[in-house]
């Protein structure tokens, strides 16, 4: 059995958990009342039902949990994974692979469960966001103290500094990521559709330089939101909430830690530009959540109180509909996640530069459209209804 078929066995298997995980808790959490309400700033018109986050969790971490149970209670197959090819069987080697990198995947289980937890106690009843984001970095500093293998740019320790600047650094980038995707959850299918297409991305370079426990974990993640995404996208019948939107972001960055982004056998010398694969793929989250931020500081707020300046909002207040603002980030994300694939196999600097460049004018048309006047009050409303009534028109016709 072809290693490439294992990995989209584990999409499969983790969207059926999540298909089925998402169905059921969107009924459970209208039945128990656990809902989000309309008002204020939020565009949908009725209670739309929360818990989206526990379908995703259960749909990464069961097959995890499934698979380490199997592995360590069980003696490895004589199953051959390159029998055509008259190779020796590989199973073996994945079988005690796994074994011994069984503790790094429950710590990553436990701190994904920790924020997902977080995240549940935060949408039934709303925590305070200083503290919040102070149990946030608790959970990823957790994480990455009791993890070597989540640590990025390495390289930078020195002697007698211990680990410090690699810990700093993997820290504020987990951290990082996690709140960039808890602020792009603003729309139907945004968050969750975003991170689909990153962790494709990932996925497709993890499988080309043969990180194959990274590219299970990416597989794993990409089926548990594309199985929630089929009841998420626009109109959306329930939403993940920030036990979702938090563990996405602390998955997605824990894996891009644990991804090396070098060829097998490449020094980091060659292909030093490698190291920034990551920041490409996310850069559209990254950009949202520095300029949301921005802007709040400078108006005196804070960066963590909601509002309706995010790009997302900005499309939808010029004319456009909010679903096609999404597949907008969307196409916008795959293009930058497309650039971050070739870099990892750029053969020169003068290649990966052109991909800097070309991620580089990407952002630009985006900040082009951010810094075009926004319709004056008058307008928005008598914009509104007319979107409204196009979208509800379109689902009609859909159903």
């Amino acid at each position: 059995m072809n290693l490439t078929y294992a990995i989209l066995a584990l999409v499969a298997v983790s969207f059926a958990i999540s298909w089925v995980g998402t169905f059921a808790m969107k009924r459970f959490a209208l039945r128990i009342g656990f809902v989000d309400k309309p008002g204020g700033r939020k565009i949908h018109a009725n209670p739309k039902a929360l818990g989206g986050g526990v379908a995703i969790f259960l749909g990464f971490a069961l097959p995890v949990l499934a698979g380490l149970a199997v592995v360590h209670l069980h003696d490895a197959p004589s199953i051959s994974l390159s029998a055509s090819a008259g190779r020796p069987s590989l199973v073996p080697a994945y079988w005690s692979g796994i074994r011994e990198r069984t503790p790094v995947a429950l710590e990553m289980i436990a701190a994904a469960l920790l924020m997902h937890v977080l995240g549940l106690i935060d949408d039934r009843k709303a925590l305070g966001p200083y503290f919040k984001l102070f149990v946030q970095l608790s959970i990823i500093t957790g994480l990455v103290l009791l993890n070597p293998e989540v640590r990025a740019l390495t390289f930078l320790n020195r002697p007698g500094w211990y680990e410090l600047p690699s810990i700093v650094v993997t820290v504020l980038w987990i951290g990082a990521i996690t709140n960039a995707f808890n602020f792009l959850d603003n729309m139907d299918g945004l968050s969750a559709g975003v991170a689909a297409v990153c962790t494709t991305a990932f996925l497709v370079a993890a499988l080309s330089i043969h990180q194959w426990f990274v590219a299970a974990s990416l597989a794993l993640l990409l089926g548990a939101l594309l199985g929630f995404l089929c009841f998420n996208f626009s109109p959306a019948t329930i939403f993940m909430g920030d036990s979702g939107s938090l563990l996405i972001g602390l998955l997605l960055g824990s894996l891009t830690v644990r991804t090396t982004y070098l060829q097998p056998g490449e020094k980091l010398g060659a292909g030093w530009y490698s190291i920034f694969a990551p920041v490409i793929v996310l850069a559209v989250p990254l950009y949202d959540l520095v300029v949301v931020s921005t802007i709040r500081l400078l108006r005196g707020k804070s960066p963590f109180v909601g509002d309706t300046n995010h790009f997302s909002h900005r499309l939808v207040a010029r004319g456009m509909s909010r679903r096609t603002a999404v597949l907008c980030l969307y196409l916008i994300s795959a293009a930058t996640a497309i650039a971050a694939i070739i870099l990892a196999h750029a053969a020169s600097t003068f290649v990966a530069i052109l991909v800097f460049v070309q991620t580089l004018l990407i952002l630009g048309v985006v900040m082009l459209l951010e810094q075009h006047p926004l319709p004056t009050p008058s307008e928005s409303k008598l914009a509104q209804p007319r979107r409204a009534e196009a979208e509800n028109s379109a689902e009609l016709v859909q159903k």
